[in-house]
């Protein structure tokens, strides 16, 4: 599949990101098509001696992360926009970005457009549990939301576990602050109860946050701004630990020699925790594939981003979602 890049976003400029997409070339066949200003493209491609067969199309306009989402729309000549309108010509089949997440969102909103049926497009991450991973939907895009924005939400997070889990039937989750359905928050009460009415049989109730990461759970619903900071809470907490346990690693001699016999079990940990082994996180309920990445991405973040795109692309995603999303009556229910 072919994927865009948008090869000038990202927090330490555009060599990890192309030498992200010369990695998924080697380890996924993803045919890279790099979006930026092809004199410094052309000039760092050779600098890193990258061997993958890279389209190149010119743009020299970024947008910083300091400057707001919403230029994206009058500066159609940026890297994330014209990325974006590949899409939209069918001359790729997904695109990836590190840059500026609302300008990832609006070039997206704005280019691509919703599909039928979606009120709001939502971030659907990945992150690891107990047992493998599970979706978080909406990790970050939309801060206030309505029951029938969650109630897509978990449509379309379901959708997205069936095609990169390979599971017949995800369970599907609403957060909450305890597991009984008279608690939480008016959202949380007026989602289950939608969802509840709609009798869908994949609907699992809900899950209090300390048991997200159990492997209960496939996906996970809530809005925006709950998904945005259970997703920073992770990755601090995350950090911490690692951070903790190194310290106590070199505490004693005794230590020392326990830290170097769990060495290779702390490294899988690692990984597993890693934001990197994900890459990134499909925006999901848009007329065509678009994958946000971390600003820190590095290579082989961005590899596994353009790997998933891939994917996804193959695996025909956004129909699936469409179609999914066209069965629920306006309200929210199903029949």
């Amino acid at each position: 599949m072919k994927i865009a890049l948008d090869a000038m976003g990202g927090d330490f400029g555009p060599d990890p990101l192309i030498s992200g997409a010369d990695l998924a070339y080697r380890t996924f066949g993803t045919h890279p098509v790099l979006v930026g200003d092809r004199k410094i493209l052309e000039e760092r491609i050779r600098a890193l001696s990258l061997k993958a067969p890279f389209e190149i199309v010119d743009s020299k306009d970024v947008i910083a992360m300091t400057e707001k989402a919403s230029d994206v729309r009058r500066r159609r000549g940026s890297t994330v926009w014209m990325a974006t309108e590949l899409v939209k010509r069918k001359e790729v089949d997904g695109v990836v970005s590190a840059g500026h997440s609302g300008a990832s969102l609006a070039s997206a909103m704005w280019v691509l457009g919703r599909l039928d049926g979606v009120e709001r497009p939502a971030i659907g991450t990945i992150l690891p549990s107990l047992t493998g991973h599970f979706i978080l939907v909406d990790g970050g895009a939309n801060v206030d939301c309505k029951p029938s924005h969650l109630v897509s939400f978990a449509h379309m997070g379901r959708v997205l576990a069936r095609h990169l889990f390979s599971k017949k039937d995800p369970r599907v989750f609403v957060l909450s602050n305890g597991e009984e359905e008279t608690k939480g928050n008016e959202l949380v009460q007026r989602t289950i109860e939608s969802l509840r009415e709609s009798r869908v049989p994949w609907f699992s109730g809900p899950i209090e946050s300390r048991d997200i990461f159990s492997g209960e759970a496939d996906v996970v619903v809530c809005d925006g701004f709950v998904g945005n900071v259970v997703l920073k809470e992770a990755e601090g907490l995350a950090q911490t630990i690692i951070g903790m346990m190194r310290e106590a690693a070199g505490e004693s001699l005794r230590s020392r020699i326990g830290g170097l016999l769990l060495r290779p079990s702390l490294s899988r940990m690692k990984k597993r925790l890693d934001y990197a082994e994900y890459g990134g996180a499909p925006l999901l309920g848009v007329n065509g594939l678009f994958v946000i990445s971390h600003g820190r991405s590095n290579s082989l973040a961005i590899s596994n981003a353009m790997g998933m795109a891939d994917r996804l692309a193959k695996s025909g995603l956004t129909g699936t979602i469409a179609q999914d999303i066209a069965k629920i009556p306006t309200g929210g229910s199903l029949p």
